[in-house]
């Protein structure tokens, strides 16, 4: 098989009697892929995830070093001595695990202590935690939505909320990225159902932010709720790095604020924010959280000695967004198109998934860890190199990265 003759769209709308059938086709296609050296999915970290990291190469069964530009570990406490020792004290206490659902037998002082921390964080009345990101929007929108209600949901939210709302079975009803006005149409619409309109405070592919103020009044002004999804904006928007909603001055205004603990926070899980009543109930009616054996004691040590630190050091905050300003304006000065980014992504549109794998692919080759995204996770079409800045990548890094991303921008005419 050719792999430059299909893409991943092909295998998702595949359709045979026999379901395996989609399987060796697609096996094909990866095998297809690999041989053209084009496949860079599945590096093997050898090394914890910093600004450089170790990976076993597939195709030599060698160790390659690389500048990484595809974590998520904004801040880089997923290496800080505080945070491996906070987890290894609660390793030493409590063991690898406690092996139980929160409401059975997996359930300690040190989990509630993190959800109190968390909720006075996020200036809520109290907060819940979930074994993934994941399982936090898929669990809550459940919980809290019937056939009866609509949710309403950004076009460009993350599949997490999507599947949420298709497994809730209520109405599922979409607008156009921001678009106020076709948000307003559906609210207007639905007076007489429960509504429930979820956003991401920064959205994962494009980096840009909600219009969370406009959206807000939408929601007052027809007696709806809101939810956002900070995953990718906690620790690093506003004036102490609590997220979207600090930023646009609308702490304890959300009537439920999501957020993970496998970016910024440096480790694993989920949570949300609301108030004492919402909290109580969703932890009888999600069932992702009633039915999943709670987190690690080290994990929710180290997202708690995480949280310090962001609360007691402003310059890793600093640091990175001077990061962050850096890579924009040369991108931007070579040519690259990188839309409406405000935040630690910084998309490179690229368009074509084919040009995307080639491209990408030398990348890799040249030393640089990034991630390629590609259908379904943006349309077809809209391919894209995606980088995530992190606050201890040296000037030294970024230069070394954005002198092979101009060299290659103009070999595949994107500049």
């Amino acid at each position: 098989m050719d792999s430059d003759k299909y893409t991943l769209a092909d295998f998702i709308e595949y359709n045979d009697p026999d379901i395996f059938k989609k399987a060796g086709f697609f096996y094909d296609f990866v095998q297809d892929y690999k041989a053209k050296k084009c496949f860079t999915f599945f590096r093997t970290l050898l090394t914890s995830s910093g600004p450089h990291v170790t990976i076993l190469d597939s195709d030599t069964g060698k160790e390659k070093e690389m500048i990484m530009f595809a974590s998520n570990n904004y801040l880089g406490l997923a290496s800080r001595p505080e945070v491996i020792a906070a987890g290894q004290e609660a390793l030493q206490r409590f063991g690898s695990g406690l092996c139980g659902s929160p409401l059975l037998c997996g359930y300690s002082d040190i989990h509630r202590e993190l959800e109190r921390k968390l909720a006075r964080f996020k200036g809520c009345e109290d907060a819940m935690i979930f074994p993934s990101g994941y399982t936090t929007n898929l669990g809550t929108i459940t919980a809290l939505l019937r056939k009866d209600d609509v949710i309403i949901s950004d076009r460009l939210n993350h599949a997490s909320i999507i599947d949420g709302a298709l497994y809730s079975g209520a109405q599922f009803r979409t607008f156009g990225h921001n678009n106020l006005e076709k948000l307003e149409r559906i609210l207007k619409h639905s007076e007489d159902k429960g509504r429930l309109v979820v956003v991401e405070g920064v959205y994962s592919m494009d980096g840009d932010l909600s219009m969370l103020r406009e959206i807000k009044e939408l929601t007052d002004k027809y007696k709806a709720r809101l939810m956002v999804d900070e995953a990718h904006a906690t620790g690093i928007l506003g004036e102490h790095g609590r997220g979207t909603v600090e930023y646009f001055h609308l702490e304890g205004k959300i009537d439920i604020v999501m957020g993970t603990f496998s970016k910024t926070l440096g480790s694993m899980g989920g949570f949300i924010c609301s108030t004492k009543e919402v909290i109580n109930y969703v932890r009888f009616y999600a069932r992702p959280y009633f039915f999943s054996a709670s987190l690690s004691p080290a994990i929710v040590a180290s997202v708690s000695k995480g949280i310090d630190i962001i609360e007691e050091e402003p310059e890793l905050r600093e640091k990175l967004w001077n990061n962050i300003n850096y890579m924009k304006e040369n991108l931007l000065s070579l040519g690259f198109n990188i839309g409406n980014s405000h935040s630690a992504i910084i998309p490179i549109h690229i368009g074509e998934e084919v040009t995307l794998r080639k491209m990408t692919t030398e990348i890799h080759e040249q030393g640089i860890f990034l991630n390629s995204v590609h259908f379904p996770a943006v349309p077809q079409g809209q391919s894209c190199i995606r980088l995530s800045l992190i606050a201890t990548l040296s000037k030294g890094d970024m230069d070394t990265t954005l002198n092979i991303l101009e060299d290659l921008g103009r070999k595949y005419k994107i500049i």
